[in-house]
């Protein structure tokens, strides 16, 4: 009998208890109130509980009425979302919009662009994960996620296309009592390479064998760039960070940015794109993301 349970019924059971009464159930949803009624009934009939007690004037949620209420409003919404997903869907929307982010990528940004993602898609999951290097091409490359939001390599990716977003920038730092730090003047890769230097590594083999903006022989590799920062205000190295995530830093003392010969004043800029299979180019969800995150760059 439980399988025989209709939507309508839900529905009528649902608006009974918000409306208070039958009579404004039925004006509700437009119907007669002895269609109402038997809606009510019929469903209590089905599942063999009494959902409303109609000693009184109006009719009364009994306690196992008031229990099957929420799995109602459950059952009901899922059908709605469903149904609103489904239409989404056929219109060419994303069922899901899967991320990768590259580390050195504001955080922020993507916190502010996801805040309005999820009111402007509330029906598409936003799956987001954060590597480094060739780890973060990895996902793209595999199609475990449809759009990275990557920095530039020195490698060519045939399969992909990529749309430009804007530019990062990593500055040299050392922490404030470090021999580098108190260096005179421009500091020559010949002093540098004395220091161990802090270097990100990449947790996949796409650029195995191929060093990424390292300048001393003496490399301490971690693969969290959050490590890194924390090993930096240590002392225990030297190294490359992102402009944005040490500003409070530099501003405190903690850091200082390294006078190094051929590194621009500001640092280096590295480039940040949206990359996406040339085959899979992003839908309507993918393309608003990368719109929002260039004008957030902006």
């Amino acid at each position: 009998m439980l399988d025989g349970v209709s939507l309508d019924q839900l529905r009528t059971f649902i608006a009974a208890v918000d409306e208070g009464s039958f009579s404004a159930a039925a004006r509700k949803l437009n119907r007669v109130q002895s269609a109402v009624s038997g809606w009510v009934t019929s469903l209590e009939g089905q599942i063999g509980v009494s959902l409303f007690d109609r000693s009184g004037r109006y009719p009364k949620l009994t306690a196992e009425g008031a229990l099957l209420l929420a799995d109602a409003r459950n059952i009901v919404s899922g059908v709605d979302t469903l149904k609103a997903r489904a239409k989404l869907m056929a219109s060419g929307l994303e069922p899901e919009l899967s991320v990768v982010v590259d580390v050195f990528f504001p955080t922020a940004a993507i916190a502010d662009v996801a805040k309005d993602f999820a009111k402007r898609f509330p029906y598409t999951p936003l799956r987001l994960y954060v590597e480094g290097l060739g780890a973060a091409y990895q996902p793209v490359l595999d199609e475990r996620c449809s759009l990275g939001i990557l920095a530039s390599l020195p490698m060519v990716f045939p399969s992909l296309s990529n749309t430009r977003l804007g530019e990062v920038s990593l500055v040299m730092v050392a922490e404030r009592s470090h021999p580098l730090a108190l260096y005179k003047g421009s500091i020559p890769k010949s002093e540098l390479a004395k220091h161990v230097q802090l270097v990100l590594t990449d947790r996949s083999e796409l650029m195995a064998g191929k060093d990424y903006g390292v300048m001393s022989p003496q490399t301490w590799r971690l693969a969290d760039l959050s490590a890194k920062h924390a090993f930096l205000l240590k002392g225990v190295g030297w190294g490359s960070m992102p402009l944005h995530m040490i500003e409070r830093d530099l501003a405190a003392g903690a850091l200082v940015v390294l006078n190094v010969g051929d590194v621009p004043q500001g640092g280096l800029k590295l480039t940040m794109c949206a990359v996406y299979p040339a085959a899979a180019p992003p839908g309507p969800a993918g393309q608003w993301f990368i719109e929002r995150l260039n004008h957030w760059l902006h």
